[in-house]
């Protein structure tokens, strides 16, 4: 049986509540012998390649409580993909620290560092555990029926655009459109979240374009103009990654990070919401507004689902379960065994399955017209979500024609 000090780190964006998780491995880093300390790293594995380390150990656990319902990384985070001569100085950094139990908090180039890490160690004969804990908003991670982080930022989505589309309802003498974007470069999971706060069929969003399927141009002005003719207003939700037939991006961008993923919009670039706006106006001469919140529906601690919080704090106590008990180059994986009522389980995934393999939304939950979700996604998503607020509708009807200044004045 394996005993020394553990790590853990937090890659990649953060989620509003990625540190619930940090919380269940520290406290549960407490409950067992094998952990002499918990340390943590300055700033993922980058800050780990710079020997920056926490005595995690050292805080009380009043600080470590709230860490449940503190948003962003709290240890600092990082995007760096690890290069094959970084392999002999990370082992000397776990030798020097007697490291044998190794967590990391994140996604799929998360996931990928934990994976080749593990594997390193195996090869040069060091005992070390390590396990992965899923995590991303964009709820993309193969492996696990969703993401820790998914629910609250789905959650901040669908109340955003709930309030965004009363804004443009009750101005569409002055704003004809909206149009709001959500992260996720090539999974619609936090676009399709939208259709949650809808309740009535003018209520927003009336169109959904999801990375999952091609952008047709003709056909979205075409939607844009129906329901525009019907309504009045036309709310519209776009994934960041959306793209032509032919791959190319409905935004500008042309800026990628150090795994090859393409930041949509970054560096000066034009966002998607931008250029569909720009297509609107043109096309109809319309006035109207583009929403592009980025990392605000990453972290927004006042929109956090229960749920969400619950399970990221379970993954995170689970790993350190499982490295206790030697397991080793796994991911926490969250398993739904009931919708209705809502009811899941802590499995786990390889990580040789999960590292650098995305999970697109599957066909079943997108409607067939391509620019919207079917009841089965909602079914999936609203228990993740939870309950969202219901907002008044006047109900009095206009006053009858033949109404005049004549008639009694009305209180």
């Amino acid at each position: 049986m394996l005993k020394g000090n553990a790590v853990v780190g937090q890659g990649g964006g953060p989620t509003a509540v990625i540190n619930a998780s940090l919380c269940g491995v520290i406290e549960a880093c407490r409950e067992y012998q094998q952990v002499t300390h918990c340390l943590g790293m300055r700033f993922g594995i980058e800050g780990f390649l710079e020997e920056q380390l926490l005595d995690l150990g050292a805080e009380s656990p009043e600080t470590v409580a709230r860490l449940k319902t503190t948003p962003s990384s709290a240890l600092g985070s990082c995007r760096y993909k690890l290069q094959d001569s970084d392999f002999p100085r990370l082992l000397q950094i776990l030798r020097r620290h007697e490291i044998r139990f190794f967590f990391y908090i994140g996604g799929n180039d998360t996931m990928d560092t934990i994976h080749r890490l593990e594997a390193y160690c195996r090869q040069q004969g060091f005992e070390m555990v390590g396990v992965g804990i899923p995590k991303t908003v964009d709820n993309d991670l193969f492996g696990t029926d969703h993401t820790p982080g998914f629910g609250s930022a789905a959650r901040y989505v669908a109340i955003s655009v709930k309030q965004a589309g009363l804004l443009a309802r009750d101005m569409r003498r002055v704003d004809q459109f909206v149009i709001f974007q959500t992260v996720g470069r090539s999974a619609g999971w936090l676009a399709a979240a939208s259709a949650l706060a809808k309740t009535a069929d003018e209520d927003a969003p009336h169109i959904i374009l999801l990375p999952e399927r091609p952008f047709d141009r003709e056909r979205f002005l075409a939607d844009v103009k129906r329901v525009h003719e019907r309504y009045g207003w036309c709310s519209v939700v776009c994934g960041e990654g959306i793209t032509y037939p032919d791959g190319t991006p409905v935004s500008a961008a042309q800026v990628s990070d150090r795994f090859s993923n393409i930041e949509f919009g970054a560096m000066g670039g034009t966002s998607a919401a931008m250029m569909l706006h720009r297509m609107i106006g043109n096309e109809f001469g319309w006035r109207g507004e583009f929403q592009v919140c980025e990392s605000l529906q990453m972290c927004a601690a006042d929109r956090v689902s229960d749920t969400d919080r619950k399970e990221a704090y379970a993954c995170g106590r689970r790993a350190v379960e499982l490295v206790v008990q030697g397991m080793s180059g796994k991911m926490v994986s969250i398993q739904r065994t009931s919708n209705s009522p809502y009811q899941w389980t802590l499995e786990t995934a390889a990580l040789s399955e999960v590292a650098v393999r995305a999970k697109p939304m599957p066909d079943p939950f997108i409607h067939l017209d391509g620019n919207f979700v079917t009841q089965a996604f909602l079914d999936y998503a609203r228990p993740l979500v939870g309950p969202l607020p219901d907002y008044v509708r006047l109900g009095a009807k206009p006053l009858d024609s033949c109404y005049s200044a004549k008639s009694p004045r009305i209180a």
